[in-house]
């Protein structure tokens, strides 16, 4: 079973305004509602393309409701712990320019995180569990590494998809696999990364702090994967980028979702590039379909790190 949490979920309510006036009163031409979140967006991934999923975090109030309502509604299996306050709700407006306002989390408490942990202690070692995401401002920021440890301490597969100091202490819990972009991995250690020798050189660092497997998205530059054995490089399918959200998200669920069908690890990160690329070619999430047709374009090249 892959448990995905989401300590941070939200509501994002998606606006269309076409002429956007500030200080006046504006219609909007489109609206819909969308449960957000890192950790969900993989496991929506993964259970369209048939993988059964388990859903951890906090929610709370009538939003926290509506989010796992619609959630379950889609066929998803939520364990979310409620608390106190509401689950956030994000704004997402679309118009001239696109503009985000990312309501405020729930107090998250000491005794909330240790029910957590107690979820995750039912876990076993064929399990996969994946921390994503931003996390709310009143929980540690060695959260991640404190659920990563005690996971590894019961060899179970773990991936941390965060940015920070929340991703730089979980190094030390030794996680299977981390998915930064270059701006993570540039924040990780505070230096520009101009090239790829450059990315390469950080995610060697990730590699040798704790991480086996670093996955680098790049935007349109060929992905990177970099472990202790070296590296490889992925170019990115050619297409038209219709939708950036979930699209390192989706990455993700492709790794595990080849890894659960027997793959190998380089058979992994091809349709790790493959789901991503899809999702940032349509309208929503990755589809079986476009994802088929992607992965036979994607070649591989292996390398070793200087």
């Amino acid at each position: 079973m892959i448990y995905t949490v989401t300590l941070n979920p939200s509501i994002d309510y998606f606006l269309e305004v076409e002429h956007f006036t500030e200080g006046k009163t504006n219609r909007a031409s489109s609206q819909r509602l969308l449960p957000g979140g890192k950790g969900i967006n993989v496991s929506k991934v993964l259970h369209a393309f048939g993988h059964r999923t388990e859903l951890f975090g906090f929610t709370a109030g009538f939003t926290g409701a509506y989010l796992e309502d619609t959630l379950q509604g889609e066929g998803l299996h939520t364990n979310f712990l409620h608390v106190e306050g509401m689950t956030r709700i994000n704004v997402k407006l679309k118009t001239e320019t696109e503009t985000e306002i990312n309501g405020q989390a729930p107090a998250i408490t000491e005794a909330d995180v240790k029910k957590l942990e107690q979820q995750i202690d039912e876990l076993t070692k064929d399990d996969t569990l994946v921390l994503s995401g931003s996390l709310p401002s009143t929980v540690q920021d060695d959260t991640y590494y404190r659920l990563a440890a005690e996971a590894r301490s019961r060899g179970i597969r773990t991936v941390i998809d965060t940015s920070g100091t929340p991703l730089k202490k979980a190094l030390d819990a030794e996680p299977f696999l981390i998915k930064p972009n270059i701006a993570e991995l540039e924040a990780l250690y505070g230096e520009k990364a101009a090239g790829k020798n450059d990315v390469l050189e950080l995610a060697s660092r990730a590699v040798a702090g704790g991480a086996h497997y670093v996955l680098v998205s790049r935007g349109a530059d060929p992905a990177l994967l970099v472990s202790r054995d070296g590296f490889t490089e992925a170019a990115v399918p050619k297409g038209e980028v219709r939708n950036s959200v979930g699209a390192g998200d989706s990455m993700v669920a492709g790794f595990l979702y080849r890894l659960e069908e027997n793959g190998s690890i380089e058979d992994a990160f091809r349709t790790s590039v493959a789901f991503g690329s899809a999702t940032t070619f349509s309208t929503g999430f990755a589809t079986r379909s476009l994802v088929e047709k992607l992965e036979a374009e994607i070649d591989l090249l292996k390398g070793e790190l200087t």
